[in-house]
């Protein structure tokens, strides 16, 4: 089996530690556990290797032999049929992981991306812009608050699907986006409570801390 390497930036930040997208595929790796090392690409001068990998200059991408794979939710797929822990085998319950897999994407983070920039430059006030972006996730989360008050995971079994929505959700509950939405924040506690988050997070802080 190929040697996976998962490359990320070199450094960020203080703000979006914790938070960049390296975390979902560390976390994937880390609850199939999987073998894998970290390299680094440079934040500050990315060069043409990088948009080799990576055409919009962004983070991670994820190496298995001769496969190069860029954006999360791709390398997701890509580990969940490597591993039964990330992915079920089953059809339907595949179908269903499938399915929610791209609701986190689709549905939800595009909703809860602008609304976090939004938070995180501080552009929240009594505009039309704002209202608009406010209740724009709001709409997602009601959709989505009782689907996670029926049932532990997604799809019946952790998978993949939990990653990314969880990962979506986390951001939003930074900026206390989940305060109206209990199920929404008892999921993202539940998964983040995980062994394999809790050491991605530790690793991925401690990886940007080291170039300080």
């Amino acid at each position: 089996m190929a040697e996976l390497i998962l490359t990320t930036f070199d450094w960020v930040p203080e703000m979006p530690r914790g938070y960049v997208r390296d975390i979902r595929v560390r976390w994937a790796l880390e609850e199939a556990g999987l073998a894998y090392r970290v390299e680094s690409t440079p934040f500050r001068d990315r060069a043409d290797p990088h948009f080799a990998h990576q055409p919009f200059g962004q983070v991670p991408w994820l190496t298995d032999g001769s496969i190069s794979l860029f954006e999360s939710g791709a390398i997701l797929l890509h580990l969940g049929d490597r591993s039964e822990a990330l992915m079920p085998r089953e059809p339907a319950a595949r179908a269903e992981a499938l399915e929610w897999l791209f609701a986190a994407l689709n549905s939800v983070e595009m909703a809860s991306l602008p609304w976090s920039i939004a938070q995180f430059s501080g552009d929240t006030g009594d505009t039309p812009i704002w209202k608009r972006l406010d209740g724009y996730l709001k709409a997602r989360l009601q959709h989505l608050e009782p689907v996670l008050a029926e049932r532990q995971w997604l799809a019946g079994t952790f998978s993949v699907a939990d990653i990314l929505m969880a990962d979506v959700l986390r951001l939003v509950d930074r900026f206390n986006g989940l305060t109206a939405y209990p199920a929404c924040r008892d999921y993202v506690a539940r998964a983040t409570a995980r062994p394999a988050f809790r050491k991605a997070l530790s690793d991925q802080m401690a990886h940007f801390a080291a170039a300080d």
